[in-house]
């Protein structure tokens, strides 16, 4: 019989014990490769005579370089796409896509604009299909900033980590991943573009602490980590009512003093500087950003690696 694939699309069906074991993947591979040419691949090359086809449906920069370097580090190769240039841009059901790429390549990577279809790739996949982004998570993202906030502020059990400002993608896979590996999450965000509800209440049920406020102040308060992302997103078509909602949500200098004094500040990439982040927070002494994008190719690589059975 064969073996179901080992897809990563969403946090909260994984188990605790595989995300684990993903992030202490992550930190060791990180740390063996210290000074290494970045082209160099791992010792145990855990993607060797592996292909991996990366679709992209929205731009990208940070996910396609560390998707590509990843795979390229574990040993292996990678296909590139944009979802207009196949026969998905013309209407091709995404079933058939799905059972013809399995015949072709190990794995799949899909920058998705609809969950959905994320959800119906891997139904059809005879290959683990990875969530490289959709508009209801972001967990390779999310794994690479708690891999970040880790390697600074140590484990992640008992830490206070803190969101400020659009409850979207990136914000739900953080609440994903609470109830998994034990940290509390405080939301700040305006009533209007305040987190899914359907995501609250899983968390609930899976005894995650995450707590919700429209007080940016009372979120921050004693984090440990503080996290925002952009107010507008691709595809999102309400820009002037986003910025007047969001306005109070910035996180400058005077929110992050009421953080931990160890504090750290995270943000996803791309920022819009003087929106949602001052140039004061993202390019000061408690910013993480760089170490954050770093981390998506180690975080990445182990995410491969546990999708090919070589991790967990």
């Amino acid at each position: 019989m064969t073996q179901a694939p080992r897809h990563f699309v969403d946090l909260w069906k994984l188990e605790a014990s595989d995300l684990r074991a993903i992030l202490d993947d992550a930190r060791a591979r990180k740390a063996a490769r210290l000074g290494w040419p970045k082209g160099q691949p791992d010792a145990d090359k855990p993607a060797e005579h592996r292909t991996l086809a990366m679709i992209f449906e929205k731009h990208s920069t940070r996910t396609r370089f560390s998707f590509d370097a990843a795979m390229r580090q574990l040993g292996g190769d990678v296909i590139i796409s944009n979802a207009a240039d196949m026969q998905l841009g013309r209407g091709e059901p995404i079933e058939d896509t799905a059972r013809v790429l399995s015949r072709m390549v190990d794995a799949i990577m899909v920058r998705a604009n609809v969950h959905e279809d994320l959800e119906r790739l891997a139904m059809n996949a005879t290959v683990p299909v990875i969530n490289g982004l959709s508009d209801k998570g972001h967990p390779c993202q999310i794994m690479a900033d708690l891999l970040t906030i880790e390697e600074h502020r140590g484990p992640l059990r008992g830490k206070t980590i803190a969101w400020v400002g659009d409850g979207n993608n990136v914000c739900a896979s953080f609440i994903h991943a609470a109830p998994k590996l034990g940290y509390t999450l405080r939301i700040a965000a305006p009533a209007i573009y305040h987190p899914d509800l359907v995501d609250l209440a899983r968390a609930a049920e899976q005894q995650g602490h995450v707590e919700t406020t429209h007080d940016p102040r009372e979120a921050v308060e004693g984090a440990h980590a503080v996290i925002t992302d952009t107010w507008v997103s691709m595809g999102d078509t309400d820009h002037d009512d986003r910025i007047d909602a969001l306005e109070a949500y910035q996180v400058d200098e005077t929110l992050m003093d009421l953080a931990d004094p160890q504090a750290v500040f995270l943000h996803c990439l791309p920022a819009h500087r003087g929106e949602e982040v001052t140039d004061a927070v993202i390019d000061g002494p408690q910013s993480v950003i760089l170490d954050e994008a770093e981390n998506r190719i180690h975080a990445q690589k182990s995410i491969l690696a546990w999708c090919f059975g070589k991790v967990g």
